[in-house]
């Protein structure tokens, strides 16, 4: 035990203590770009336009 600090600089955990992390879920993923470009496309009348860029990190974000 690191006894340098004696849990004093320690934070109460920022996760929902009746939630099973074990269980599948949702991930948002947040990409912030130099001018707020939209690189990966644009939502047009409520639908997700895809750049060619966008389709690539699509095809390869479904891969991972």
């Amino acid at each position: 035990m690191n006894e340098k600090y004696l849990n004093k600089y320690r934070s109460p955990s920022a996760r929902l203590q009746t939630w099973n992390y074990a269980n599948d879920g949702a991930y948002f993923i947040t990409i912030c770009t130099m001018d707020l470009h939209h690189f990966f496309g644009q939502v047009k009348s409520g639908k997700m336009i895809l750049t060619n860029a966008g389709v690539i990190a699509d095809i390869l974000w479904h891969e991972i």
